[in-house]
């Protein structure tokens, strides 16, 4: 399986990339193929919102970063999305590439939307300062999965699961419990 980790934390030891680290290395230990992108890294310029990518099925800014990740988008099996809750939702680097790649992940038809990543499997990964249960019931990772579940449906990825972490302040390591769910999570796109 070809499997492709989106790390959407500029903190690249943090909780968030922590997680995703954790199954990256169990997909690596089944045999799968793996590539790993950190957001922060890329540069992608925002959506003009001039929707002609929507018609021509290209972006009418010049080529960068968000190309390359459609590209390894269409060739993975998998993707593996992680995202600390910035104010109940993904951070901005995050939206700014998915607005940028709607072009590729949907297509707009007369009646719904059709989805261009059908088949793929997604796992979703949030965490966020806000302590557990807060982070839940006052929306904060919940938020970021929220967003990402949005974008994954209407592109069509089966997600198989959403592991969300709370209280990174308070709790700032990860502990057993994360870890299980972590490779729980990982064991669900095969």
């Amino acid at each position: 399986m070809h499997i492709l980790l989106l790390y959407g934390s500029p903190r690249k030891k943090g909780l968030t990339a922590q997680m995703l680290n954790i199954m990256r290395e169990e997909c690596e230990k089944r045999g799968d193929t793996v590539e790993a992108l950190f957001i922060s890294e890329l540069t992608v310029k925002p959506c003009l919102g001039c929707k002609v990518c929507r018609d021509k099925g290209a972006c009418v800014l010049p080529e960068d970063d968000a190309q390359r990740v459609l590209k390894m988008l269409q060739k993975t099996d998998a993707v593996i999305i992680g995202s600390p809750c910035y104010w109940g939702n993904i951070p901005g680097q995050l939206k700014v590439l998915f607005d940028r790649l709607v072009y590729g992940l949907m297509r707009d038809t007369p009646r719904f939307p059709e989805p261009l990543m059908k088949g793929k499997k997604c796992l979703l990964v949030s965490t966020a300062t806000t302590p557990w249960p807060f982070n839940i019931l006052f929306n904060q990772t919940r938020g970021a999965v929220k967003a990402l579940r949005e974008i994954c449906r209407y592109s069509g990825f089966k997600i198989v699961a959403a592991v969300e972490r709370g209280g990174t302040v308070k709790e700032p390591k990860l502990t057993e419990k994360d870890r299980r769910k972590c490779l729980a999570a990982v064991k669900k796109l095969k």
